[in-house]
């Protein structure tokens, strides 16, 4: 059974997909990396913007939907923005932007995005990533400049960056998804 549902407070809408408990449980492709066995959340190796169907929408700009996504760079593995249209997932580093044509979309994450802030990250954020020297790093994201656009949250920055423009913007209030 699909479903619409709106994704928090924004109008957004993306398909949830229920499973039938009847049928049996399909094994995972090979490109399938799980997340968490006891919910099914897994990251789904990608590229050339290529969205599976069960993918995390995030947000939003103008008529490209965003979704939530991952990327190594510089030995790190950083959550960021898919834009299908553009064949990339884009992550913030070192104080740029930089477009990824392998990476990889979270799904099945039936998690919910929460107000937070530098100084307030909740205990259930979802880790996406980290940095090279092994700090967890988390999904969040803000409205900016008509957008709607995911990024990385960094607790020992307490803020949240994303990629916009060709820069890693940051922010202090955000919002970021929790479990």
């Amino acid at each position: 059974m699909h479903r619409r549902i709106p994704v928090h407070g924004y109008g957004l809408t993306q398909n949830l997909m229920y499973p039938n408990p009847a049928d049996p449980a399909p094994s995972a492709p090979a490109d399938y990396q799980v997340g968490n066995a006891a919910t099914g959340t897994c990251w789904c190796d990608a590229q050339a913007g290529a969205i599976p169907d069960n993918a995390v929408l995030a947000g939003q700009d103008g008529d490209d939907a965003l979704y939530v996504g991952r990327a190594e760079h510089e030995g790190a593995l950083i959550p960021g923005k898919v834009v299908p249209g553009h064949g990339v997932c884009y992550v913030a580093w070192g104080g740029e932007e930089h477009a990824k044509t392998e990476y990889q979309v979270l799904c099945n994450c039936s998690g919910i995005w929460v107000p937070a802030s530098a100084d307030n990250i909740p205990p259930n954020a979802v880790p996406c990533g980290h940095t090279e020297e092994g700090e967890p790093l988390f999904s969040g994201r803000v409205n900016h400049e008509g957008t709607l656009t995911p990024g990385k949250v960094q607790p020992s920055h307490g803020v949240l960056y994303i990629p916009f423009g060709g820069q890693e913007v940051p922010f202090q209030e955000f919002e970021i998804l929790t479990s």
